[in-house]
């Protein structure tokens, strides 16, 4: 039997690798090797200047450090940056996961942004860190914000990232990808605007929609995201066998007994399939709302970009 496919995770904006923490350890207990990197400007890289193509080779090197290929899992900046990532980088994709960035980077957005960051934030004489701080404190359970604040905040960032993201172009970059994709967002992210539209970019997209969760939905709904996770290497696995066989019909192909719980209080455990789907405890299938190609997904009426 094939080894088990590894992970790599992109944090968004002014976040790290941490915010994955939850991610990480719950993968490997179910015998994938994971890894979330730090993109320039974040983490422990925070020293460096952000750009489109440092972003893009620090996903490189994650996926080469995991073996040459992997699925690949962004969440906002990350997910933009997986997105072109994949794009430009194809053999080292097996799968990909974008969450929670499912609107186009109009020009004017961005400079909007980028006109904030460097007029406001960057005049305060924390540079924003209280404001910060406050919004992590209010919208992230306590475990999520002490993973998120673990590996500080990038303050300084925002300004440059904004004006690399006008490189950005994911409706073109979904179009050329030959690997199934998973468009996932919270049920409240203000930023799942455009994604139906973006699932109808993919050559094979699908839709997910995580209830109860806003835009940070890894960190909001862990064991639900977790769970996507899962499901998607289930479905990447089953497309890999050599033999047709799916993998639920092979014994311990998933070594249920072996995995054990994450550790969080919200315990992800890789459980035996059930139709093909491994679940966390205490989370419904319906509790996430997978939306078929074929029953949703169609193009929006074009949104006039605002630049």
């Amino acid at each position: 039997m094939a080894p088990a496919l590894p992970v790599v995770l992109v944090h968004g904006l002014r976040a790290s690798r941490t915010m994955w923490r939850a991610q990480v350890e719950a993968l490997e207990r179910a015998g994938h090797v994971a890894l979330a990197v730090d993109l320039p400007g974040h983490g422990e890289r925070i020293a460096e200047t952000f750009t489109w193509d440092g972003a893009l080779q620090a996903v490189r090197d994650g996926v080469d450090a995991v073996g040459g290929r992997a699925l690949v899992v962004g969440l906002s900046l990350g997910g933009y940056v997986a997105v072109a990532h994949a794009a430009r980088y194809p053999e080292q994709v097996a799968g990909l996961v974008a969450a929670a960035c499912s609107s186009r980077p109009y020009p004017a957005v961005l400079r909007a942004w980028a006109a904030a960051a460097d007029g406001f934030f960057a005049r305060l004489p924390d540079r924003g860190a209280a404001i910060n701080q406050a919004l992590v404190d209010r919208t992230l359970p306590p475990q999520a914000a002490v993973d998120v604040g673990a590996g500080g905040f990038a303050l300084d960032v925002v300004g440059d990232t904004m004006r690399a993201m006008r490189r950005a172009d994911p409706l073109t970059d979904l179009a050329r990808l030959d690997v199934p994709v998973w468009i996932v967002n919270g049920r409240f992210d203000h930023f799942r605007g455009e994604e139906r539209r973006f699932v109808a970019a993919c050559r094979e997209g699908h839709l997910v929609v995580v209830p109860g969760a806003t835009h940070l939905v890894s960190l909001v709904q862990p064991v639900r995201f977790t769970r996507v996770l899962l499901e998607v290497l289930d479905d990447l696995d089953a497309r890999a066998e050599p033999s047709g066989v799916v993998r639920a019909q092979v014994p311990r192909a998933d070594a249920p007994d072996d995995a054990g719980p994450v550790g969080h209080d919200d315990d992800v455990v890789a459980e035996p399939f059930e139709r093909g789907r491994r679940h966390a405890p205490g989370v419904a299938a319906a509790e996430v709302q997978a939306v078929p190609v074929e029953d949703g997904p169609q193009p929006l009426d074009d949104l006039a970009d605002p630049s």
